[in-house]
């Protein structure tokens, strides 16, 4: 019942591996390179390095589902918005179904929904999103698609909305708020097909993504 985290060693991906290793979830922090094993050991998190851009078939191996949070990040260029948040995500999707996992969660990105609407500089990230989300849905693994707004380095609240209705237009969420919410989505196994955006709201997070 192994999760494989890919995107471990980014800001989400820390803080949700820091609350699964508390919680004693059994997960795999998928990490670039042994560099970046440090600071999983120290916390007792057990690493395994794969690659989205290369090698990555031997990570799945024990495991019966994924989370993917990896992003290229703001400071590189298109080429690596193809290889790793669109190619890299179809790659680990094909991978899933391949070895018949139990559930796939995305983290994507509420713009990701129309890419056109994102700020110019955004646009290439939101529409590899788009198409990766959109090949998940195709595939056969069961999966869950989670869009957080606009992210901010804010203390958790663990309170959230799902809907700019809910937050009168405030597209925010915190970092901590999206690891509290996939480790609640982690343990919540029965939830599949569902999409979420999430906004910092009110609601507390079992409430808001049932």
């Amino acid at each position: 019942m192994t999760t494989l985290v890919i995107g471990a060693n980014g800001q989400i991906g820390r803080q949700f591996c820091e609350l699964a290793e508390t919680a004693a979830l059994p997960i795999r922090a998928m990490i670039r390179d042994a560099g970046q094993r440090a600071w999983f050991d120290e916390r007792g998190i057990d690493t395994v390095v794969a690659d989205l851009e290369g090698e990555l078939r031997h990570a799945f191996d024990g495991c019966d589902q994924v989370i993917f949070t990896a992003g290229s990040g703001p400071h590189t260029g298109p080429d690596k918005t193809l290889m790793i948040d669109l190619f890299g995500a179809i790659r680990a999707i094909d991978l899933a179904c391949e070895r018949g996992l139990s559930r796939f969660l995305m983290v994507s990105a509420m713009r990701a929904e129309d890419p056109l609407e994102a700020p110019e500089k955004l646009r290439p990230y939101m529409a590899a999103k788009y198409a990766a989300d959109a090949h998940l849905r195709a595939s056969a693994v069961p999966h869950v698609i989670l869009k957080p707004g606009r992210l901010i380095d804010q203390p958790a609240s663990q309170r959230v909305a799902t809907s700019l209705t809910e937050t009168g237009g405030e597209n925010s969420v915190s970092r901590a708020n999206v690891a509290y919410a996939l480790r609640h989505l982690v343990q919540s196994r029965d939830l599949i097909g569902r999409e979420y955006v999430l906004l910092d709201g009110e609601r507390p997070i079992a409430e808001a993504l049932c």
